[in-house]
């Protein structure tokens, strides 16, 4: 029997946060470190506070330089080899280009399940898939929007491959889906497409995992980012199909990779990797975003945590119970408080919207880590001050604080 705070330091460990931040700038090999242990970060086209991408780097290692994750994802330099690409993982993520062939299952289902799709795409348009594929060749890395203009985007199809911009920017993301199509960079956070051999190593690239075999190694990375587990755990980090999931899981506690575990308050029986350490004691802070791995499955944080957690972006305001863009505060191994935040870059200002204590914890402690953390979050974003609005328990201390 495993005890449920056990557990919970030993999830906290997997991704990271048993480890002290740098005491200098954080590298590239710092980076590295963090996705050995998250395996993957999330992509969002939220921009309230911070990229979603950006954040968990920050959150395990502080004030970093972005440009670090921006090298690592959409920039190739035979001093610098590009450790990242574009794929459907959890989300749209960044995983690391080993990882490639590990998706191939998730292709071949895409093409599957959009082969409809393809043919009403396709059927008064029999050559917008190679008229895309010979315009990314010629002109890629390429924005949808350069490839409709290109393509005669906006006019009615003329002889000679001229093709509605919608159809295009379908044809564009049905090629991402299918492997067709990668992320060459990104400008801003628009995706400029490519081709894969232009991105992707050869040896990569033609690496062929039949799909048993990819669940397994897929289940084996989120083990090690868990930690500790359900199979259900396991199987979300990938978003893997239930069947492939229990099976890799049984086989790898055959192998002796995960050992089958009973923890403390779990309905679920529960896994362990068996190269997963537990501390006696997590110390530190971060600020977590929606999207980081720790939290983003929300059955599971409430169960290792005590902490339910929704994201409100679509509530409608007046129903929203914290607020938008809502951050866990991580406080010494517990989530003990909530802010709401959003970088007003025209101002110059982390707006703390709402600030939020979890019941029985130290508000004055809260208050004062929590403050010096929103300031090296604001410096991170060359944010000039952190303002307090009146939302929330914790606010007017944390104003008073800050």
């Amino acid at each position: 029997m495993i005890t449920a705070a056990a557990a919970r330091r030993t999830a906290l460990a997997a991704q990271g946060f048993a480890d002290a931040r740098p005491s200098g700038p954080p590298s590239r090999r710092h980076l590295a470190k963090v996705l050995s242990r998250v395996q993957l970060l999330q992509l969002d086209s939220v921009n309230v506070a911070v990229r979603a991408h950006y954040m968990p780097v920050f959150s395990r290692l502080g004030a970093y330089d972005p440009a670090l994750v921006d090298e690592a994802a959409w920039s190739h330099s035979a001093r610098k080899p590009r450790m990242l690409v574009e794929y459907w993982a959890h989300e749209a993520s960044l995983i690391p280009v080993a990882d490639w062939p590990l998706l191939q299952w998730r292709m071949r289902r895409y093409e599957h399940r959009y082969i409809n799709h393809l043919r009403r795409l396709t059927a008064d348009s029999p050559g917008l898939i190679d008229d895309v594929l010979a315009a990314v060749k010629e002109l890629g890395p390429v924005g949808a929007g350069a490839l409709e203009t290109a393509l005669g985007g906006g006019a009615p199809r003329a002889k000679g491959g001229w093709w509605n911009r919608s159809d295009v920017k379908h044809a564009c993301e049905w090629l991402f889906a299918v492997g067709g199509l990668t992320t060459g960079t990104r400008r801003g956070f628009q995706r400029l497409y490519d081709l894969p051999e232009r991105v992707i190593p050869a040896a990569v690239r033609n690496t062929v995992v039949d799909d048993d075999e990819a669940a397994r190694q897929l289940t084996a990375r989120a083990a090690v980012a868990h930690g500790i587990g359900t199979e259900k755990d396991l199987r979300d980090y990938y978003r893997l199909e239930p069947r492939r999931s229990q099976q890799a899981v049984a086989e790898l506690v055959e192998e002796g990779l995960l050992e089958a575990v009973t923890v403390e308050g779990w309905r679920n029986p529960a896994y362990r990797h068996v190269d997963a350490r537990t501390p006696r004691r997590v110390t530190g802070r971060a600020l977590l975003c929606p999207f980081d791995p720790l939290i983003w499955e929300r059955e599971r944080t409430e169960r290792i945590f005590d902490f339910r957690y929704r994201i409100e972006i679509y509530v409608p305001e007046p129903q929203r119970i914290y607020g938008y863009y809502v951050f866990p505060f991580l406080l010494d191994g517990e989530l003990v408080g909530r802010v709401d935040l959003k970088s007003d870059r025209a101002a110059g200002v982390l707006r703390v919207q709402g600030a939020f204590a979890e019941p029985g914890v130290d508000t004055a402690r809260v208050t004062a880590e929590l403050a010096a953390e929103l300031r090296t979050m604001a410096d991170w974003l060359e944010l000039d001050e952190v303002r307090v609005g009146e939302r929330g328990d914790l606010a007017n201390a944390l104003a008073t604080a800050i």
